[in-house]
């Protein structure tokens, strides 16, 4: 997906001050949909040790969508320590975990094989993929990989499913073009929350 031109030309760190704009303009439906998200997760999960960490997907989850529909744009201050944090509370649940240290190496591995993939992706064809999305999909497969290899292939699956389903729907209806820039960030996290959601069980 070509990004567009203003966001290519402007220089990441010229943007920094610019990402909490649609958080901060839009308080309410953003505070709903953490609540949503988190409401249906803990349904989901019930109280298990991981569950935090999943909440924290989940919140993270809404502001990122938020933040890239508005701005084209998933910022590293989102991103970035979300690495960190996965990997802390996901550790941190290892102990009270049936096969923990096990699910603890998938879920790296999830991590490395999904940031490869999008890597792979985005040096072959830059202009159809934004670094974003690379700095993103390690976070989603670090998730992903904690639950196994069919969520971690179901997850992935669902991401450009849902990704192309959405951009042909667009098409057809003539309200964009092939050249059009789709943000691809919510598709990767609709797509991650779907293989969590189907493999927490």
């Amino acid at each position: 997906m070509d990004a567009p031109p203003d966001v290519a030309r402007t220089s990441p760190w010229s943007l920094k001050a610019d990402w909490t704009e649609p958080l901060r303009s839009r308080p309410v439906p953003v505070l709903i949909g953490c609540a949503a998200v988190a409401a249906l997760l803990c349904g989901r999960i019930g109280p298990r040790p991981e569950l935090p960490a999943l909440l924290y997907l989940g919140v993270v989850s809404v502001l990122l969508t938020a933040v890239d529909i508005a701005l084209r744009r998933l910022p590293d201050p989102l991103t970035l320590p979300s690495y960190v944090i996965g990997a802390l509370l996901l550790g941190a649940a290892v102990p009270f975990t049936d096969g923990g240290g096990a699910r603890f190496t998938h879920a790296l591995i999830g991590m490395a094989a999904l940031w490869a993939l999008f890597a792979v992706q985005w040096f072959a064809m830059p202009k159809a993929m934004g670094f974003g999305d690379v700095k993103l999909s390690g976070v989603l497969g670090l998730y992903l990989g904690w639950y196994g290899a069919s969520a971690w292939m179901l997850g992935t699956f669902a991401m450009f499913a849902t990704g192309g389903v959405f951009s042909i729907a667009l098409l057809v209806s003539r309200r964009a073009d092939r050249k059009g820039f789709i943000p691809f960030g919510p598709f990767m996290l609709l797509g991650a929350l779907i293989g969590v959601f189907l493999h927490a069980g």
